[in-house]
């Protein structure tokens, strides 16, 4: 079985030139996509179930501070993923 990166190298078209994105940059934009769907899962959460009590589970280090650069890793391998030519 060819391994993940043998058959990312073997996608493609024949009109692929022509074309401003190829095959490869759409699975670039996939993978972009699940990235920054990933920071806002980490984002979600932290509320409390009795709204006269404050839970401060929602100012923890994932969702302050982790969470928010996933999402703009994300962003920028979206940027490369539609700048990238094959």
């Amino acid at each position: 079985m060819a391994s993940l990166k043998e058959r990312f190298s073997r996608a493609g078209h024949p009109n692929d030139e022509r074309m401003p994105l190829t095959v490869k940059n759409y699975i670039l934009l996939l993978i972009g996509f699940a990235i920054i769907v990933a920071g806002f899962i980490l984002m979600s959460g932290g509320g409390s179930d009795d709204p006269e009590k404050f839970n401060y589970a929602m100012f923890s280090w994932r969702r302050i501070t982790l969470a928010p650069i996933v999402v703009i890793g994300g962003f920028a391998f979206e940027m490369y993923a539609i700048m990238k030519r094959f």
